[in-house]
């Protein structure tokens, strides 16, 4: 397989990327505690029938930027006008997912088909949270404001690859180790990460705007609030399907990659382009 890889220089950012692949274009987001080396194993696959990229968003894995003011959305927009690209299937995985819908709410004409995994999305609120679920996020902000990288890495392997209550041999330790030092890249490689803005309004109220083939796919071992959010997601936007797979959580596509690159290609075997 034959690999195109560059960097976009836009709006402070140096951002990498890699293409590979004929076809419509297909656009992968990764997750927050991850890089592009998360897409290791769909990236050929997917390839084989789409011309497929994946990138490392500002202050993640090989892209730098300066401390400005940024629109993740805008800097998809900006690597596939850099590429040449009008329109493309995005898929996107946890903040991956919140960066494709607010993607295809800024620029609706540019998606052709949108896949939320394991997403967030931008206004969202968790009135409904598990106690244990909420102690979780001050007790990581406290890690990471006291630069305890290794510990923190450790926290988040547990929530985002075990999943909540889950034991530690639940996945394949390659799994485990891998996004641990996805993170540990990120949180030791990089200064800044710039100031990412909101989009305004926020993307929770306008879902029914998205008028596109839509697919959203979450593992049923996840947080509570990534399980809410997919219910809302498959509520509000029109003509969404759900697929939710048992015995998963939150980096779907690691933890069970054929299964993950079967249901996207069946999805979008049938949508047009």
């Amino acid at each position: 397989m034959a690999i195109e890889s560059g960097f976009l220089d836009t709006n402070g950012a140096h951002l990498y990327y890699e293409v590979a692949g004929s076809g419509h274009p297909l656009l992968l987001i990764h997750a927050g505690v991850a890089d592009h080396r998360m897409w290791d194993d769909q990236f050929p696959v997917f390839a084989e029938r789409y011309r497929t990229i994946r990138y490392d968003t500002r202050g993640f894995g090989q892209s730098i930027t300066a401390d400005v003011p940024f629109s993740n959305a805008q800097d998809a927009a900006d690597l596939l006008d850099h590429l040449g690209v009008d329109r493309a299937h995005v898929i996107g995985v946890s903040r991956g997912g919140q960066i494709a819908i607010a993607f295809a709410l800024d620029h609706p004409r540019r998606v052709s088909a949108l896949i939320p995994v394991a997403s967030g999305v931008g206004g969202y609120q968790d009135t409904d949270e598990p106690e244990d679920e909420q102690a979780l996020w001050p007790a990581l902000e406290a890690m990471w404001e006291a630069k305890e990288f290794d510990a923190l890495a450790d926290e988040e392997v547990k929530v985002w690859v075990d999943g909540p209550r889950q034991s530690a041999d639940r996945v394949d330790s390659r799994i485990r180790d891998k996004v641990r030092q996805m993170i540990l890249d990120t949180y030791r490689g990089h200064t800044t990460g710039g100031q990412p803005h909101p989009q305004t309004p926020p993307a929770i109220g306008r879902l029914h705007d998205i008028r596109i083939p839509t697919l959203v796919i979450v593992g049923d071992l996840d947080t509570h609030s990534v399980r809410a959010v997919a219910d809302i997601l498959a509520q509000r936007i029109p003509g969404a399907r759900k697929v939710v797979l048992p015995g998963t959580a939150h980096m779907l596509n690691m933890e069970r990659p054929a299964e993950f690159s079967r249901i996207v290609l069946d999805f979008l075997g049938g949508v047009g382009s």
